[in-house]
């Protein structure tokens, strides 16, 4: 692991949403979160924990985006999430729209954006987790998203 890495340790839900809450003051408009790991591995939830530390209602429901490919959320700042799962090329994600959301200033969660990341606009914050044990590497890719990577590291 280097220094432009930060290793997180899942357990329980719990410290899932602690993770969720610890990034949320630090995330600005545009920012854009890239999620991976295996299915199951908490990237949803870690979505959900997200959307509710940045001030979504709990009665408003944060689901998977795998079949309508994309979902938005009144939050602050205002927030999209992106599963780009069965997406086969650049072209479809060219549909979607992502990059004016960012350029309009939505935060993108997106989950299986690796192969996207330059057409998103670059510039991201990768969280990778895993099941096994249940983890989260951070790391970033970006001047923007290494300030945020600093800040969380600051926090502990």
């Amino acid at each position: 692991m280097t220094s432009s890495e930060l290793k997180f340790d899942l357990p329980t839900r719990r410290s899932t949403q602690r993770l969720a809450q610890s990034i949320a003051p630090l995330l600005a408009e545009s920012d854009l979160v890239i999620l991976s790991g295996p299915l199951g591995s908490g990237k949803t939830f870690f979505v959900r924990a997200l959307c509710r530390a940045l001030g979504l209602a709990a009665t408003q429901r944060v689901t998977s985006p795998t079949f309508t490919l994309v979902q938005e959320y009144d939050t602050a700042p205002l927030l999209t999430h992106a599963d780009l799962y069965r997406l086969t090329g650049p072209e479809q994600l060219r549909e979607l729209g992502l990059d004016a959301q960012r350029d309009e200033g939505r935060v993108l969660l997106v989950e299986w954006g690796e192969p996207y990341v330059e057409q998103l606009g670059g510039d991201a914050l990768l969280l990778s987790f895993a099941l096994d044990p249940r983890r989260v590497v951070v790391s970033a890719t970006g001047r923007r998203s290494l300030a945020i990577l600093a800040e969380l590291s600051a926090k502990g």
